[in-house]
């Protein structure tokens, strides 16, 4: 009999560990993902500046940039990388950072169609 526990301890404990040794493996596979995830373009970062850009299109220096107008957000410009739904995405002149649909920069170009 004593002999009958110790079998069931190990295949507990043999369960256990694969258990949790696969749930590691599901964690180490998506931490590279997540890395993967391009940061969001701040309003302070070099080109932000350069290109006026705003995470929000009615916060743009209406004296600054004339001729903006708060219909145009980056989700309806021709260089936005992403989907019409998306709150955040690429964007052409910003390389791999991300920039929020409702923001604007002067480098906005009215998409085609």
């Amino acid at each position: 009999m004593g002999n009958t526990n110790q079998s069931k301890a190990r295949v507990l404990t043999r369960r256990t560990f694969i258990g949790r040794a696969a749930a590691g493996a599901c964690v180490i596979a998506i931490v590279p993902v997540a890395a993967w995830a391009a940061a969001h373009a701040e309003e302070s970062d070099e080109t932000s500046v350069s290109l006026g850009y705003r995470h929000d299109t009615k916060n743009v220096d209406k004296k600054k940039y004339p001729k903006h107008d708060v219909s145009q957000r980056c989700v309806n410009c021709a260089m936005w990388q992403g989907a019409a739904a998306d709150p955040w995405a690429g964007c052409a002149m910003f390389g791999r950072k991300h920039i929020a649909a409702q923001g604007w920069c002067q480098a906005w170009a009215k998409k085609p169609g």
